[in-house]
């Protein structure tokens, strides 16, 4: 009897400690991500299949992969292609994926002080917002949506007054509040937008071109540069947000009704 007391003792020590023993992935991603809620959706499934916590850091896309690059996180979500293919190239990521895009848009004062709503050629549109008087919030933190603002810049040949360009440093949604309350304009991801629409009041200016498409990709932070990662998690974030059920998940994702991002992830 006493035997089978400690044999009945030491498994369930065994059970309650493999319960706790909750691996921990470190996940670096832009605001986007984690500002339209879709993490807050997605995670919890992940965590619950592989006894996983996914420890979340939201910043722009060069802040996320250079704490991939330091090491100091274990796989990072971002949505800045040629960023991204360069931080694998040279080394500090390995196993990219596809994840799921959505697209860019220009939003502004329902006003229309500078008369670029409707349009479809974000070009003209960033002529017309250079020519005119209303001030422009740039994101200023070197994200993948404020790279894709200053290649807008360049390629339309143009760039606003000075005192009518406001760089921001902020995340995707304190930039869209800081638009509405200056009366201003913004470059800005259409699932960040769908979450603060009603509360900024911003309205829909420039949609459909494809030079506003907007991918989004996965990477793990490469264990030969830094043998302490969790790659075996990052692998597993990885598959599974790849899987057939993460991506329906992704698609699942519809807050007031509204798809936000589409699933696009390729088969091995």
């Amino acid at each position: 009897m006493k035997r089978r007391l400690l044999l009945a003792f030491a498994a369930a020590f065994a059970l309650s400690g493999s319960a706790y023993a909750q691996q921990i992935i470190r996940l670096s991603t832009t605001t986007s991500t984690e500002n339209s809620g879709l993490l807050a959706y997605l995670l919890p499934a992940f965590e619950a299949r592989t006894n996983s916590k996914v420890h979340v850091i939201s910043v722009g896309t060069g802040k996320a992969l250079e704490l991939s690059k330091n090491g100091d996180v274990d796989a990072t979500l971002v949505h800045a292609r040629s960023a991204e293919d360069k931080f694998v190239a040279e080394g500090w990521g390995v196993d990219r994926r596809d994840v799921m895009y959505n697209d860019f848009i220009l939003v502004g004062p329902s006003s229309d002080p500078s008369g670029i709503k409707g349009g479809k050629d974000v070009l003209a549109a960033f002529r017309r917002l250079a020519g005119g008087q209303a001030k422009f919030i740039s994101r200023g933190d070197n994200s993948g949506t404020d790279i894709m603002e200053k290649a807008y810049w360049k390629q339309a040949g143009a760039q606003p007054a000075a005192a009518l360009y406001v760089s921001a440093g902020l995340g995707m949604g304190e930039v869209l509040n800081m638009a509405a309350e200056m009366g201003g304009y913004t470059l800005t991801d259409r699932a960040t937008y769908g979450v603060y629409q009603a509360k900024t009041g911003l309205a829909l200016m420039v949609e459909g071109d494809q030079r506003m498409f907007n991918p989004y990709g996965i990477i793990a932070t490469n264990p030969a540069r830094h043998p302490g990662v969790n790659y075996k998690g990052a692998r597993q974030l990885i598959d599974w947000i790849t899987s057939p059920e993460g991506q329906a998940k992704i698609a699942q994702f519809r807050p007031g009704g509204q798809q936000l991002f589409f699933p696009s992830a390729k088969p091995d």
